[in-house]
């Protein structure tokens, strides 16, 4: 008989890598929206609008997004399996940060869509 006990993440190389990947996606962007603020310098609500309605800017911004999101789940999630010893509690935490970001993903996507 094999009895498996689940205890700490253990993922290995691929979130790591994941986590690195969405951590130069971040940090691209966060350069890219600081040169444009830079440049265009928004006083009014109007020119915050027009910067975020441009296409390409929404489809940075939702790959930022999406990143932190899927960064922040690598993270909590290890956080969690670490450090949650019931299952039971641990399975709860982990469906309703699953639940949470989702939300947040959908959350950002009506916004930046609505503009």
């Amino acid at each position: 008989m094999n009895n498996r006990i689940v205890v700490g993440a253990h993922y290995g190389l691929k979130d790591w890598l994941a986590q690195r990947a969405t951590a130069v996606v971040m940090a691209f962007y966060s350069v890219f929206i600081v040169a444009i603020l830079l440049v265009l310098k928004p006083a009014d609500f109007d020119v915050w609008r027009s910067i975020f309605a441009n296409g390409p800017v929404k489809f940075f911004t939702f790959l930022f997004a999406l990143s932190l999101f899927y960064h922040a789940w690598i993270g909590i999630r290890d956080l969690w399996m670490d450090y949650v010893k019931p299952v039971s509690v641990r399975l709860t935490l982990h469906v309703l940060t699953i639940l949470l970001l989702a939300g947040y993903s959908g959350w950002i996507a009506a916004i930046l869509w609505r503009l």
